[in-house]
């Protein structure tokens, strides 16, 4: 399995609460509620849009994304 990221999101507390709800009732905890969330949003857009290219993938800057890991810090 490929390295974890870590990303902060900033949600409002309804939202927040109205997932918490949903992974309780999935029996999921939030992260892995999100986590299929986007999986099946991005299996959507391909299939609507066409599949994403691997070159672009690759080449997509994450570094401004992710947070840094165990208190590393960063340039930005």
């Amino acid at each position: 399995m490929k390295e974890s990221c870590h990303f902060d999101l900033r949600l409002s507390e309804d939202l927040l609460r109205k997932l918490i709800v949903i992974s309780e009732a999935e029996g999921r905890s939030p992260n892995n509620t999100m986590l299929l969330m986007l999986r099946n949003y991005i299996s959507y857009f391909e299939r609507a849009k066409g599949k994403l290219d691997p070159a672009k993938l690759r080449a997509a800057d994450i570094e401004a994304w992710v947070a840094p890991a165990d208190g590393q810090k960063t340039d930005n």
